[in-house]
């Protein structure tokens, strides 16, 4: 340690700083997870960030050009969807999910396209080049101008993308990359958030389109600081059920396009394939005739998207009777079954309820209580709904059923897939509903319970 470096304790969790060690963060409150690494001070460290370009003017916004900006299409029309219509120039996208979701296959796929009429390359820090090699060559997803690079000193790689200029760099993974300019190990708060820091400002200079990996926590959380996803463009994750080959793209942050948007594909032997009828692959119409089962039109952005929402209601043995969901909002059931308790007359308190959505596919919009509590109903009543039926809209806590949005583009969706009645909230009729389709309102839960089971 020289006299310029500077030893501090930061936190793993939040990226707090403290100059001591402690049990115990004192901004996030995490325990253990305060880690000693060295910042090098001085003049250098000082001047480092200032020397890294030259000064902009500052100028009107009116006069900002914006006419150069491009978009550069990945070759896979559902990851473009969640994109904004594909890459940005000059953009910074981070990529997390759990382990062996196919983050790297999905990026492997699409470089092979993108190297076919733009420059690209590949930096793994994780694998050599010969693993990326025999995955490519066992995907199909081989091209003679893809470049690969294994390395993860961040000074090695910004020396040669600097060489090879590539319009679209993807670095698998950030938490593998470390700078010399910090003594510490991979992976470490200060060796993210510096890495990160640099790799963005390159990206922005140089025009670069750049697709960063990270890892993700055993909370389903990015791994490293929280600053790590103020400092990119666009957050993505990947995620989806290991029993299911459904995998979905999305966006929970995007200064180019819209949040919330999803993609999907299907994992086959030979990669990722994409799904562009989702909602055809996760409503079975023969299960829909089941007791507990109702079929839900729910949004993901800019795309309706029709999902089996399924429950069981059975007499509990146990004082305290069990309430899980696979999908949705644990504790948005719970206020859903005192609604039903309240408004519907619906006894639920010695019995078990579980609810799931079919496919592995997690909704969390509000509009799903609705179906929710419908299935809830038909499972307890051993009652099943027509199959023709869809469900969607918002239920309050006085019982009564409220609107959301884009009601219009959900019955068109279902009836393009042979839906012929809609149970609705009733500030969603407008005239603008298709003929073709028998909608039904509700302004509250009891009337939507009549309506379900006429």
């Amino acid at each position: 340690m020289t006299p310029n470096d500077k030893p501090v304790f930061s936190c793993a969790n939040c990226g707090a700083q403290a100059p001591k060690w402690a049990g115990q963060c004192p901004e996030c409150q995490a325990w253990n997870t305060l880690v000693e690494t060295v910042i090098r001070t001085g003049t250098d460290a000082a001047h480092r960030y200032a020397r890294s370009a030259a000064p902009q003017p500052v100028c009107r916004l009116e006069a900002v050009g914006i006419q150069g900006i491009e978009r550069i299409s990945s070759g896979m029309s559902e990851l473009d969807r969640v994109l904004g219509g594909g890459l940005t120039v000059g953009s910074v996208v981070l990529l997390g999910g759990d382990p062996g979701i196919g983050k790297s296959t999905l990026l492997l796929q699409g470089l092979a396209e993108i190297s076919q009429h733009l420059g690209a390359l590949y930096v793994t820090g994780e694998e050599s080049a010969q693993q990326i090699a025999l995955r490519a060559k066992r995907l199909g997803a081989g091209s003679p101008d893809l470049k690969l690079l294994a390395d993860n000193c961040l000074e090695t790689i910004i020396q040669a993308v600097n060489q090879e200029n590539p319009q679209v760099l993807v670095i698998d993974s950030i938490q593998t990359l470390y700078t010399n300019h910090i003594q510490s190990a991979p992976g470490s708060v200060a060796q993210v958030r510096e890495t990160a820091a640099q790799l963005v400002r390159f990206a922005k200079q140089s025009a670069t389109a750049m697709i960063l990996v990270g890892h993700v926590t055993k909370e389903g959380l990015l791994a490293g600081p929280r600053v790590l996803e103020h400092m990119v463009d666009t957050v993505l994750y990947f995620e989806g059920d290991r029993s299911s080959s459904f995998r979905l793209i999305r966006s929970f942050k995007n200064r180019f396009g819209a949040v919330n948007e999803i993609g999907v594909f299907a994992m086959t032997d030979r990669g990722l394939k994409e799904v562009t009828n989702p909602s055809a692959m996760f409503v079975s119409r023969d299960r829909a005739k089941s007791p507990g089962s109702v079929t839900l039109v729910t949004q993901e952005g800019t795309r309706p998207l029709l999902v089996e929402v399924q429950a069981l209601v059975d007499k509990s043995p146990l004082a305290n009777p069990r309430r899980l969901t696979v999908g949705l909002d644990s504790s948005r059931l719970a206020m859903l079954l005192a609604v039903l308790h309240r408004h519907a007359d619906c006894v639920l308190y010695d019995q078990d309820v579980f609810v799931s959505v079919v496919g592995g596919v997690r909704v969390i919009e509000p509009a799903a209580d609705l179906a929710i509590c419908l299935a809830v109903v038909s499972s307890l009543r051993n009652q099943a709904l027509s199959a023709d039926t869809v469900v969607f809209g918002e239920v309050g806590l006085s019982g009564e059923v409220r609107p959301v949005q884009r009601g219009v583009d959900r019955v068109r969706e279902a009836l393009k897939l042979g839906f012929t009645r809609a149970l609705i909230p009733e500030a969603n009729t407008t005239r603008h509903l298709p003929d073709a389709m028998m909608v039904v309102s509700a302004p509250r839960i009891g009337d939507a319970i009549t309506h379900a089971f006429e």
